[in-house]
């Protein structure tokens, strides 16, 4: 809750990011609990990221309090993130996410905010269970949420589930700067923040079509896992860099050491290829941690601009004794 805020109660907001969700999208809308323990007002944010068919139509039908309006489809991630600064704005002392094509059931709400209301935690992620996909995907859902567990120092089960709920104090923190999918970067960025991550067991409804997010499942992974590595590189480039440089020393002295050996036993002029491939890749191991050096000095400057922003952020908001009051209902152009 905003430093100054006279304590009223809390108020929710749960955004719903939408591309050409006319369908589902009521269902949706009327999953959401109209009550929640320790929460006194609860509010619904619709995203449309530039749909073409009558979701905004369908939204005021529905009768949503805010509608953000994105003029061209801009990703689903850049979508989150203006989001939460729309319910920033509004005033949400608690923003929850779900998917617009009704994926997850929100009768299972309150469970998601509680952590939040107790003040034990900064960010809740809903963690689907077996029945939402296959063998091979719930496989690579387990790897990839080890991944950033691990490069996170969270645990979270489920770090791809979309349905997860943010204090306000750290939706004032988190900055996404993907465009493709904003779920395991936001783990890898609050985990490197000391922000409290914790996970409960959610219900999910039967899919009503495929997934918009990617084509196939390999064009998931690539896209998930060049997050995950440029996310890692961004907030520990010092141990990132120095791993691939120790490899890569590691590499160029097992040709050299050939080298010498043929060299030393009276037969080094045949083997001047392991001389010539163990000295590049000694070069480029060096190089890699010399990079590491530059990149940690470059991510301490980035620490830097992030606070700056965070306040900046945050006298926006005005989160502190003068705090502004809440937009009023109604459309917001984007």
């Amino acid at each position: 809750m905003a430093a100054g805020r006279a304590d009223t109660g809390l108020k929710l907001i749960v955004q719903i990011p939408c591309l050409n969700e006319e369908a589902t999208l009521p269902a949706t809308v009327a999953d959401i609990p109209g009550a929640i323990p320790g929460i006194a007002r609860i509010e619904i944010l619709v995203v449309d990221d530039g749909s073409r068919d009558d979701t905004v139509a369908v939204a005021r039908a529905c009768g949503v309090h805010h509608i953000l309006r994105h003029k061209k489809n801009q990703g689903l991630a850049r979508s989150y993130q203006s989001g939460l600064e729309r319910a920033i704005q509004l005033g949400a002392d608690i923003i929850v996410n779900t998917d617009g094509d009704n994926q997850y059931c929100g009768g299972d709400i309150p469970r998601l905010v509680q952590p939040i209301v107790e003040r034990r935690a900064d960010i809740v992620i809903g963690e689907r269970g077996a029945a939402h996909s296959g063998p091979l995907k719930r496989a690579l859902q387990r790897l990839g949420s080890w991944t950033v567990s691990s490069l996170s120092g969270a645990h979270v089960p489920d770090a791809v589930s979309g349905f997860r709920a943010v204090s306000r104090d750290a939706a004032l923190r988190l900055m996404i700067v993907s465009r493709f999918s904003y779920t395991t970067e936001m783990i890898i960025q609050a985990g490197n923040k000391d922000m409290v991550i914790e996970s409960v067991r959610v219900r999910t409804n039967p899919a009503t079509r495929p997934s918009r997010l990617f084509r196939n499942l390999p064009q998931f992974v690539t896209r998930q896992g060049a997050t995950i590595l440029r996310m890692y590189a961004m907030y520990r480039p010092l141990r990132f860099f120095l791993v691939l440089g120790s490899f890569a020393i590691l590499c160029g002295m097992l040709p050299v050491l050939r080298f010498l050996y043929y060299f030393l036993t009276g037969d080094g002029s045949g083997h001047l290829q392991s001389l010539l491939l163990g000295g590049v890749l000694l070069t480029m191991g060096f190089g890699l941690m010399i990079t590491g050096l530059v990149s940690d000095l470059i991510s301490q400057n980035r620490k830097l601009l992030e606070s700056a922003l965070e306040r900046i952020r945050r006298m926006e908001a005005g989160d502190g004794p003068d705090r502004a009051q809440p937009l009023p209902p109604g459309d917001d152009a984007g």
